[in-house]
């Protein structure tokens, strides 16, 4: 596993903030490419369908076996045990086998959680994480409910994706937004223009993939609007191919003139602009970068996004 996450707290001594940020797809990594690109679902009873993908990413399983998803997956009574939680078939090893579960992601950043959540009792804990974190970091609350670790979701104060994929079908969302709206929302996905990233896997009826939550979506001028659902939600179609690329030309010049007219902290690097010439042939894969993300939200109209009071 290659998942990386980082968690922080705004105070060493009584915090009121704690951040778990979730790491995204590495340009170079062969394990997150095929995990973004395994459509495989995993169902999970009165629940709904999850991509087995991130499952996997969160330690919950493996794809090659998916009967491993089955001891993870399962809803739990408060008095289970950590051990009762993953049952082992191998009776000979699986006191190292529940060992190596445990330092898995999932369970890593749910004890760190806890453990800072017991040391700071007025702080509440933010999850973000931008592509494939982003994905995790809802899934990861996902996990919570599912588990029923309901002290710890009572101090969640949001989650907040970018560039997030779909993980789960229409029942999954149904099942989480009964968690994550009322009284208030508390789950947003930041979708910026034409990123392909959040219009897979597809939401179409061989797929069934389905998006949920409040969606703030950011057109190329990083202006913000509150909507159901990105424009275009599946990317590719004869009648956007020529705006898109149209657009990438624009994101391009753009990129090449940001850091004279806001200054040096919003030079594009040359990473980014070879991203932006490659966006030329598709236009998708360079919207997906984290610069225009990051943009969108300090050049962006007044943010749609209100956090509660701490």
């Amino acid at each position: 596993m290659s998942t990386q996450v980082f968690i922080l707290c705004d105070k060493l001594q009584d915090a009121n903030l704690i951040l778990v940020s979730f790491r995204g797809t590495e340009p170079f990594d062969a394990y997150d490419w095929s995990t973004d690109f395994d459509y495989s679902w995993y169902e999970i009873p009165k629940m709904g369908k999850v991509h087995m993908g991130f499952l996997e990413a969160l330690g919950l399983g493996n794809r090659i076996d998916p009967t491993t998803f089955f001891n993870h997956l399962q809803r739990k009574n408060e008095n289970d045990s950590d051990s009762d939680r993953i049952e082992m078939d191998r009776s000979s090893d699986s006191e190292t086998a529940l060992e190596k579960d445990e330092r898995t992601a999932y369970y890593t950043v749910r004890g760190k959680l806890k453990s800072l959540l017991n040391q700071h009792k007025n702080a509440k804990f933010v999850v973000t994480g931008h592509s494939l974190g982003g994905a995790l970091a809802i899934l990861f609350p996902t996990v919570l409910v599912l588990h029923e670790e309901m002290e710890i979701m009572e101090r969640l104060m949001g989650v907040y994706t970018y560039g997030q994929p779909r993980i789960g079908n229409r029942q999954l969302g149904s099942f989480m937004e009964a968690h994550l709206e009322h009284p208030v929302p508390k789950y947003f996905r930041v979708v910026y223009c034409n990123d392909l990233v959040p219009r897979l896997p597809y939401d179409d009826k061989t797929f069934l993939y389905k998006h949920f939550g409040v969606c703030l979506y950011y057109n190329s001028l990083y202006i913000e609007q509150r909507v159901e659902e990105e424009p275009n939600r599946n990317f590719f179609g004869v009648r956007n191919f020529i705006p898109e690329h149209l657009n990438a030309l624009w994101e391009l010049t753009r990129s090449l003139v940001m850091g004279y007219i806001y200054g040096p902290e919003y030079k594009q690097g040359w990473f980014g602009i070879f991203a932006r010439v490659m966006g030329l042939a598709i236009p998708g894969i360079s919207a997906h970068c984290p610069a225009d993300y990051i943009n969108s939200i300090r050049l962006g109209n007044d943010s749609s996004i209100q956090m509660s009071s701490l």
